[in-house]
């Protein structure tokens, strides 16, 4: 028997999730809350260099952070035809 393999969700923009930056993201802090989520569910956060130590031990106090990647190696996902944005002209 194989068991599932934790999947990340997939993310839109590769920005900061660290309130008010928004420097793009290098690392995916891949996390759940086991309350919440199913084992194999990998919720995450988007951090920018700078933010990554901080967000890691927010979600590692709460024994939630599985895993950091680079962002890179993240899902992508396109935005629905009607949260494109607009283009110029």
């Amino acid at each position: 028997m194989t068991l599932p393999v934790p999947t990340p969700d997939a993310v839109h923009d590769l920005v900061c999730s660290a309130r008010g930056c928004r420097e793009e993201a290098t690392w995916g802090l891949l996390w759940n809350n086991p309350k919440l989520h199913t084992a194999q569910r990998r919720k995450v956060w988007l951090a920018c260099d700078g933010h990554r130590a901080q967000l890691e031990e927010f979600l590692g106090t709460r024994s939630f952070l599985r895993d950091t990647v680079p962002a890179t190696d993240l899902p992508t996902t396109d935005l629905p035809e009607t949260e494109q944005p607009a283009a110029d002209g």
